[in-house]
């Protein structure tokens, strides 16, 4: 069922449009259009993310800095071995992928050390990406957002891996 439901949503879509006397396939092509000067508008951003996430890991600085915070991490409850994950989540997506799929390999699926890390993956957001993206056109001050989506990330882990252990 659930492969028909974008081909229905489109279909009622049109019909919808045709029903309503709006020329859809102009409507459909404006939207494209303007997508554009949104992808335009993003697309600085999300290089410079890409790069700095590129830098921070071939650097060695995460490791630098995973080794600062661990003990700060053991006191709120997270092991040691997600902690690179913690960091990286608010930067990139993909690259927590691989972190994850690094944990699950070494330490099983079914360890506490992976379970934590998956909470802590479905707990979070790309804070730096998404910012990007929402505020990219905004002339809001992006810092506070920014800040309380730091400090949610870092109470969902806090409280996932709390949880983790209780379980």
């Amino acid at each position: 069922m659930s492969a028909y439901i974008i081909p229905i949503i489109l279909i009622v879509l049109i019909v919808y449009g045709v029903y309503k006397k709006v020329n859809v396939y102009s409507a459909f092509c404006q939207g494209a259009k303007s997508s554009f000067d949104l992808v335009k508008g993003i697309f600085p951003y999300i290089v410079a993310i890409m790069i700095c996430v590129a830098l921070f890991r071939a650097s060695g600085l995460g490791t630098l800095l995973v080794q600062f915070l661990s003990p700060l991490f053991n006191v709120l409850g997270i092991p040691n071995e997600v902690c690179e994950l913690v960091l990286l989540k608010p930067f990139t997506g993909s690259g927590s992928i691989s972190i994850l799929e690094d944990i699950i390999s070494r330490y099983g699926a079914d360890s506490y050390i992976s379970r934590c890390a998956c909470t802590i993956m479905g707990s979070s957001e790309t804070v730096f990406y998404v910012s990007a993206v929402y505020f990219a056109g905004s002339k809001q001050k992006i810092s506070p957002a920014i800040i309380i989506s730091l400090l949610g990330g870092v109470m969902s882990a806090v409280l996932g891996c709390l949880l983790c252990r209780i379980i």
